[in-house]
């Protein structure tokens, strides 16, 4: 029989919080969701900051989140959607264009972009 682990979420967008059972196995989001949660989601796939949460306590795996950086990851942050639990697990959902910011910033806080040099005309 596959371990399960309690995963409380609270979600700073709505304020509610919902406390669900998850197999070690099984993805956290869509456990979740078939336990009545509602959170917020787009891919599915752990390629987009949709699902992204911070971890307040516990551990979880997630080997197929490629919407992460290594140092995100690092700092505490997971994307539910590909994330196993491997404890009892305290998690709070994150302003997707802030974790989105924190990633990739540093390639877009730039100013506009600058264009070469212009197309010949006919």
């Amino acid at each position: 029989m596959t371990k399960t682990h309690i995963v409380k979420v609270r979600d700073r967008t709505t304020g509610k919080k919902y406390t669900v059972e998850v197999p070690e196995d099984q993805y956290i989001l869509q456990t979740a969701e078939q336990q009545d949660a509602k959170l917020p989601f787009l891919c599915r796939n752990g390629a987009c900051t949709s699902c992204a949460v911070k971890i307040i306590s516990g551990e979880l795996a997630q080997p197929e989140a490629m919407g992460l950086s290594p140092k995100l990851k690092a700092k505490g942050y997971a994307l539910l959607c590909v994330s196993y639990p491997r404890s009892d697990l305290e998690v709070e959902t994150q302003d997707e264009d802030e974790v989105y910011q924190m990633q990739f910033g540093r390639y877009f806080a730039r100013g506009k972009v600058k264009f070469g040099l212009p197309l010949d005309e006919d």
